[in-house]
């Protein structure tokens, strides 16, 4: 079984993007053979400085490495290295219907975001097909609110099937992952950096506490009353942090009263401090190690242009470019 997980580096990770993917890219790398990449082709479609590409590109390396993610059981590289999924991505184009760009959600919000059009934009549902494709992936772990990206996939490899050959690309199949539906932000609404409402992963102590102290909307049940637990934001970012006995303990102590909302926010915060404490210590050993982290991802740029280049040679001989 081989899985498949892209990131873009679009700034410093959250537990939104931990949840989502992080974790469970980690967790599937102990059931198969897992291929996880940093999509910066992809992160070019929103970011203009050059610079903070390449910062971006490197520290989401770090991170994923630091949460976990073993260069010996996976394949880890840079979309850019592996330039064979442009030339798949424009094969694929060649098959996709203008309809089936215009009814993907991720354009429309990006656009409604003020994100300014332009034809990577659009069409970056072909070149994500070309990510998931040229590696052979088995199973994509996506989101519920991702399910269509993969949705797209299946539809352009199947007329890819349909009108060359129904050997050429297998249908991955999506593992649905309930996680990033139950991981608020601060505020309350979906966590996400453009609401400015996230919990990062890595970052200083005082700071961190301060967010959580400050960010986190609680009502105005005094102290020694009994605090609601239907919806409470707190109580959803530490039952993601706590074991399950610290969570029945917090939800008895919402019902009984007498403790207030400081001390939970106290308790969330160290739940999710030690949870993350490994990461963290790993992020400064790879951060000490940089040439560790450019051989990783070197190496993994080398196994994924091999499978890479052996998936592009069937395509090219099926739709008719196998003679150059």
């Amino acid at each position: 079984m081989r899985f498949l997980t892209g990131l873009q580096p679009s700034g410093k990770l959250h537990i939104g993007n931990y949840f989502g993917a992080i974790e469970p890219a980690v967790r599937l790398q102990e059931q198969g053979e897992g291929f996880y990449f940093i999509a910066n082709y992809h992160a070019m479609t929103t970011m203009e400085s050059a610079q903070a590409l390449l910062e971006n590109t490197r520290g989401l390396a770090v991170d994923f490495l630091a949460c976990g993610l073993d260069p010996q059981k996976s394949v880890f590289f840079a979309q850019s290295a592996v330039p064979e999924v442009n030339e798949l991505a424009w094969i694929l184009s060649t098959v996709c219907p203008m309809g089936l760009l215009e009814r993907c959600h991720s354009y429309k919000e990006k656009m409604a975001r003020g994100i300014a059009a332009s034809h990577a934009l659009f069409a970056y549902p072909a070149l994500m097909a070309a990510d998931i494709l040229l590696y052979n992936a088995d199973a994509v772990p996506v989101g519920k609110d991702q399910k269509q990206h993969l949705e797209v996939t299946r539809d352009l490899a199947g007329k890819i099937n349909d009108l060359f050959g129904d050997d050429i690309f297998k249908l991955p199949e999506p593992i649905i992952s309930e996680v990033t539906a139950v991981v608020p932000g601060l505020d309350g609404q979906k966590m996400s950096k453009s609401y400015g409402n996230t919990l990062p992963i890595f970052g200083e102590e005082k700071p961190i506490r301060k967010l959580i102290n400050k960010k986190i909307i609680t009502d105005a049940t005094p102290l020694e009353a009994p605090k609601p637990t239907e919806g409470s934001i707190l109580l959803q970012l530490y039952k993601l942090f706590a074991t399950p006995e610290q969570y029945q303990e917090m939800i008895d102590a919402h019902h009984r009263g007498g403790v207030g909302y400081g001390q939970f926010k106290k308790d969330l915060f160290e739940a999710y401090w030690e949870y993350f404490r490994a990461p963290r210590e790993r992020r400064e050993w790879l951060l000490a190690n940089p040439g560790y982290v450019d051989e990783t991802l070197n190496n993994g740029a080398a196994r994924a242009r091999e499978e890479a280049a052996t998936t592009l040679t069937r395509v090219r001989k099926a739709v008719g470019l196998g003679w150059l």
